[in-house]
């Protein structure tokens, strides 16, 4: 945002830490690779994003090779959706007015036992039969999405403390695209890991990656807040000047809502075990490669924003991309190829990276430093949320509609979704360089 007052754009120009406080970073500034802080931060993310993707993996392939009911992978999603959600907003708040370095590490250090608990029930499932292992597993993704609400906006908003604001934009390309690698190469290595020794291995493995993650974590250096020498508010006044701000920024607003619409009718994601078990029947190494498919144009369409200038209309280019996603989300329903079936969800993950970045560098850019934090956590109900619940409605649908039907129902929603934002959303649809 704009502001005629400059000593507030200086404040606003320098990085902001945990409690708001503004101080200097200490290392050279005009290259994003040079802060050490940075560099040790996307370690944590690739860590932490691999070890869930392979974790997401051998979850979901090992519910449906236990159960062989699409509601099973529904429930999945909504196991970790509905703590996130619950707490999603109280965690905004602890992380604009905590320690963020703290409360992160605490986050990563039980998202690594909820990892190990995957691996001990894997273990044990004979003994505990289809039931137990169904209870305890969704006990655990539970746990997970406790975590993922702390975790989350504690790590966006560390970012601006560790980074200058001029780089902030450079910062979100760089880990996003580093998060797309690990997206492509997280399911693959889990499908492959569960085909030559099973689920135990695969959690075995996101374990080791979650420790790492911690270890990354705590080598991220940040400069000690200054004292807080004011009240701080209380956590419904802070989360109410979070939500006054979202609504003075329609075109936040706008963006956060075409993504919520799009990821929670359009993903095919949750039924990919699905698709490939009995419609594609390329088993668990097949499932692997289809769960990495869209990471996999995400990847070449980062590389590509990376190197490419800002968008000069960006919200034409969001809207667009929107559209290509649910359109190749349907097309993706009626191949019965493995290969196309392959390229359409790459193609639909390239389509999908753009709004991402865009999202992402309009939260990082126009959002204060202080209020990273809940405006975060807002935006990850939205959006974070929307692929469990997503995915809890994909599992409902394919079960009253069958499995392609509701992938190209949920597709026909997200273009008619995107057709209303452009219609009722003039802001986005005007917006120009971010």
């Amino acid at each position: 945002m704009e502001n005629d007052d400059r000593s507030e754009n200086e404040a606003q120009d320098a990085p902001v830490g945990a409690r708001g406080a503004v101080r200097p970073t200490g290392e050279a500034s005009d290259s994003l690779w040079r802060h050490v802080g940075h560099r040790w931060f996307l370690v944590m993310v690739m860590a932490a994003t691999l070890a869930s993707q392979i974790q997401g993996a051998a979850v979901s392939y090992q519910l449906y090779a236990l159960t062989h009911d699409p509601l099973s992978l529904g429930l999945v999603g909504l196991a970790e959706a509905l703590p996130f959600i619950g707490l999603a907003l109280p965690a905004g708040h602890f992380a604009d007015v905590h320690d963020r370095k703290r409360l992160g590490a605490g986050a990563l250090a039980l998202l690594g036992a909820a990892a190990a608990g995957f691996w001990l029930v894997s273990r044990s499932r004979d003994h505990l039969g289809v039931g137990g292992v169904r209870a305890c597993a969704y006990g655990l993704l539970a746990l997970t999405g406790v975590c993922r609400a702390f975790l989350i906006p504690a790590r966006n908003g560390l970012t601006s403390t560790i980074v200058p604001r001029h780089l902030l934009p450079a910062a979100v390309k760089a880990r996003t695209a580093l998060w797309q690698v690990t997206a492509v190469t997280g399911p693959a290595v889990g499908g492959a890991i569960y085909a030559a020794s099973g689920a135990t291995a695969a959690y075995a493995v996101a374990t080791t990656l979650l420790a790492a993650a911690l270890l990354a974590w705590t080598r991220i250096g940040v400069p000690r807040p200054a004292p807080v020498t004011t009240a701080r508010p209380s956590m419904a006044a802070s989360l109410a000047e979070g939500f006054r701000f979202l609504r003075s920024e329609p075109v936040i607003l706008a963006a956060i809502a075409l993504d919520l619409f799009a990821v929670l009718f359009g993903g095919a994601a949750a039924l990919l075990p699905v698709f490939a078990d009995e419609i594609l029947r390329v088993g668990p190494s097949g499932f692997g490669l289809l769960r990495a498919a869209p990471g996999v144009g995400a990847i070449a369409t980062s590389l590509v924003l990376v190197a490419a200038p800002p968008f000069r209309r960006s919200g034409r280019a969001m809207l667009l991309s929107v559209a290509l996603f649910g359109a190749f989300t349907i097309a993706f329903a009626l191949s019965r190829w493995f290969a196309l079936s392959l390229a359409l969800l790459a193609a639909s993950g390239a389509a999908d990276m753009v709004s991402v970045v865009i999202r992402g560098t309009l939260i990082q850019v126009r959002v204060p430093g202080p209020m990273q934090g809940r405006l975060t956590a807002i935006n990850q109900i939205f959006i974070g949320s929307s692929n469990e619940i997503g995915a809890f409605e994909s599992g409902v649908a394919a079960r009253l509609l069958g499995t392609v039907p509701s992938v190209v129902a949920g597709g026909t929603i997200t273009l008619l979704v995107v057709a209303v934002a452009a219609w009722r959303a003039p802001a986005l649809r005007k917006l120009d360089k971010l």
